[in-house]
């Protein structure tokens, strides 16, 4: 077993909530992410129901303010957009940050909120996931080359071509949220990655078996799920991008994370519900039934993402349930990120 990667989601939602702040401030978390020690930077996505900074314009700013950090989008929501325009500004995108670019993806979750937000933008929710499943492909073919006709339930173009290339050869690995049979099967069937927010190790473990065995089903070539996940397991930089093999394409088990450290397990808890309920108006024991979430101490923190990484996962996208996230980020990289890095062996 080898430690994770760890990276920090931008608190573009908490700044809205908490006053209306500057993005420049946005930039200067991630590129004190960066200094820290993380691997990779990551921003949400949700113009109209969660509000916060656009997260492909704040991504741009950070790409260029930082040299060495992944940057992903946790997630994106494609049905919400036209697959050319959206195609173009990951292509762009992923040319400002010299190839660093995850997108992160997902259909959307079912909620009322979510549902207003697709109505306002005219985009039946109902069909968010055909829509999103034919966006990769339109997006794969574009950052492919040359011109690309296109005829679908919910595009239709011809000869278009698309410029920049992205730095990526094929463009940005798409990671995909999701949960259930049916989401499951599409991580293994389309993504180059899955990032999930399982409530528990064990649920993440089998979740992922169902991954890998919807790999093996879906037309990935005879023995390629081994090498999917020997690949996943290996060198950091092995975590993102094409293996080797005809067609051959990894999928990097992460998790999406909230944490809230503290010393006294009951402030902790209360600093946690603070946040979560804040950021969802929800109780809870609700959002902790269906996310993965901690509130404790540092060393409990090390323990409990030890067994998402005993589980499968390779990187993790910390979620901070605090209001002061510059102290959040350094107590992290302090106190946490050294034990994950020295307590993980082969």
């Amino acid at each position: 077993m080898t430690r994770p990667r760890v990276g920090y989601l931008l608190p573009t939602r908490d700044w809205v909530v908490l006053g209306d702040r500057e993005p420049s401030a946005l930039v200067e978390q991630a590129r004190l992410a960066e200094e820290l020690g993380f691997d990779s930077v990551w921003a949400g996505d949700s113009p109209v129901t969660r509000h916060r900074a656009d997260p492909l314009m704040l991504l741009s700013a950070v790409a260029a303010m930082t040299e060495r950090v992944t940057l992903g989008t946790a997630v994106l929501l494609p049905a919400l957009r036209h697959p050319i325009l959206l195609a173009h500004q990951l292509a762009t995108l992923d040319r400002i940050a010299d190839g660093r670019l995850i997108a992160g993806m997902g259909a959307g979750f079912p909620h009322p909120n979510t549902e207003a937000q697709f109505d306002a933008l005219g985009i039946a929710f109902k069909r968010r996931v055909s829509r999103t499943e034919e966006s990769i492909d339109v997006m794969r073919r574009l950052w492919a080359g040359g011109a690309v006709s296109y005829q679908g339930t919910h595009f239709d173009f011809q000869d278009v071509v698309l410029e920049p290339k992205p730095a990526q050869a094929g463009g940005p690995p798409i990671w995909l949220a999701g949960s259930g049979a049916a989401a499951l099967r599409r991580v293994g069937r389309l993504a180059d990655g899955w990032l999930p927010y399982p409530p528990t190790s064990e649920t993440y473990a089998h979740e992922w078996g169902v991954v890998q065995e919807a790999a093996r089903l879906g037309g990935r070539g005879p023995g390629e799920a081994a090498s999917v996940v020997e690949s996943a397991v290996g060198e950091a930089d092995s975590l993102v991008g094409p293996v080797a093999g005809e067609g051959a394409r990894v999928i990097t088990p992460a998790l999406f994370a909230t944490v809230c450290l503290d010393d006294d397990p009951e402030r902790a808890r209360g600093r946690l519900r603070t946040s979560l309920e804040r950021y969802y108006n929800a109780p809870l024991e609700f959002i902790e039934s269906i996310q993965a979430a901690f509130a404790g101490s540092a060393a409990d923190a090390v323990d409990w993402l030890n067994a998402y990484a005993s589980a499968g996962v390779r990187h993790v996208v910390i979620r901070f349930a605090v209001d002061d996230h510059r102290a959040a980020l350094g107590e992290f990289a302090d106190r946490v990120l050294p034990r994950l890095r020295t307590e993980i062996r082969p």
